[in-house]
């Protein structure tokens, strides 16, 4: 087990479409546990690859139902492929410090994935886990919750990035 850095927006790698994934093998295996490991270390509820710096379409996401209990699911290559509805819900990522909003996503989704051997998979997710899923699969996409958020908050948060990224390298 491997705790990997989380990159934070603006890192260019955030933005890039990921691979599917084609090899379900032992360097998936040690990818999903290194995620896992992470994801629960920041503490997070969901982490995409492209967020450690692996552009593979690859997501792991806390599926407990106690608080001291750590069950996640992991998905490849997932897809939304259906959806209804809509809900409001606060947001934060592991990948954009210092920020919490309220997105608009859809309440009820089903996805299609693999599991790590490669069997096809469905899923029927509603409110909360349908929100965390959706979150995950933008990343996938090169798309941050932020992309959602009106123009004004997200020029807001933007300067606020570029503000503190400036403060570091007075610093160094």
């Amino acid at each position: 087990m491997t705790l990997r850095k989380i990159l934070a927006y603006p890192e260019p790698i955030l933005r890039v479409p990921a691979a599917p994934i084609t090899e379900f093998n032992e360097d998936l295996s040690q990818l999903v546990v290194d995620m896992a490991e992470t994801m629960y270390k920041a503490p997070g509820i969901g982490l995409a690859a492209p967020q450690i710096g692996e552009s593979v379409q690859l997501i792991v996401v806390d599926v407990s139902r106690e608080e001291d209990e750590q069950k996640f699911m992991v998905m490849v290559n997932p897809e939304i492929i259906a959806h209804q509805g809509d809900q409001v819900d606060e947001e934060g990522c592991l990948s954009v410090i210092d920020l919490t909003a309220m997105v608009r996503r859809y309440q009820t989704i089903t996805v299609r994935y693999h599991d790590t051997a490669g069997r096809e998979q469905e899923i029927h997710a509603e409110n909360r886990f349908a929100v965390v899923l959706q979150h995950e699969i933008d990343h996938l996409h090169g798309i941050l919750f932020i992309d959602h958020l009106s123009s004004l908050k997200r020029s807001l948060y933007k300067k606020k990035v570029k503000k503190m990224l400036a403060e570091q390298k007075g610093q160094a």
